[in-house]
């Protein structure tokens, strides 16, 4: 069964790169993100593992913690992690989830049979400190991620869970916003002391309220 936005995210408890994990305990009051992996000593899979370890401050910064997850084991991980550290320049700084029964990848609905029956799909799951689903991504076996774009994604998800705003085509962080419809145009001038611009009485910008 497919996870959807706003389903609490599956629990689980899988052995990992630094031990047991629970996963919910494991998250604790922060945000995660949960990304998988076909299989391990893949050539896209060792670009984005090493990628992400570049990008933990950026993670830190945003209260996000991250995870892996691939259909073998810890100690095929463990050797890997070396293949990561030595074409990447960068060592692994999180853990990597180990899922030979496909426990975690069923939970999450990780393997897409018409792509292949065994492996994982390239799947992402970030999720608030609710342990809510905030949003998902799927990708091809064959096509490495944008981080860049999952970072802006956080950005956006955690500036409009703080304030009445949605974020336009494109946004990046300190872009003008959007204010959402659910305010009249007059109690917006009053929350957003910043400006709101009417471009359409349904199309208010405000300068990032955050800002």
């Amino acid at each position: 069964m497919a996870v959807r936005l706003g389903d609490t995210a599956p629990d689980f408890e899988a052995p990992s790169t630094e031990g047991t994990i629970s996963f919910h305990e494991w998250l604790g009051d922060s945000w995660g993100i949960l990304f998988s992996h076909p299989k391990d000593f893949t050539p896209v899979c060792t670009t984005e593992l090493g990628m992400v370890a570049k990008l933990k401050p950026e993670f830190d910064k945003r209260n996000v913690k991250a995870v892996g997850l691939s259909v073998d084991s810890v100690e095929d991980h463990n050797k890997w992690k070396g293949d990561i550290e030595e074409t990447q320049g960068a060592a692994l700084n999180y853990p990597l989830l180990a899922d030979p029964d496909r426990t975690v990848a069923n939970l999450y609905d990780m393997i897409h049979p018409n792509a292949d029956n065994t492996l994982t799909v390239r799947s992402v799951f970030i999720i608030g400190p609710d342990k809510k689903v905030k949003l998902t991504l799927t990708y091809p076996a064959s096509t490495g991620r944008n981080f860049d774009e999952i970072l802006r994604v956080i950005d956006s998800l955690q500036l409009t869970a703080d304030h009445k705003v949605a974020t336009p085509v494109n946004w990046k962080d300190g872009d003008d916003c959007i204010v959402v419809p659910s305010i009249s145009t007059e109690d917006a001038k009053k929350q957003f002391p910043k400006g709101v611009t009417e471009v359409k009485p349904y199309l208010r910008t405000t300068p990032q309220p955050n800002k």
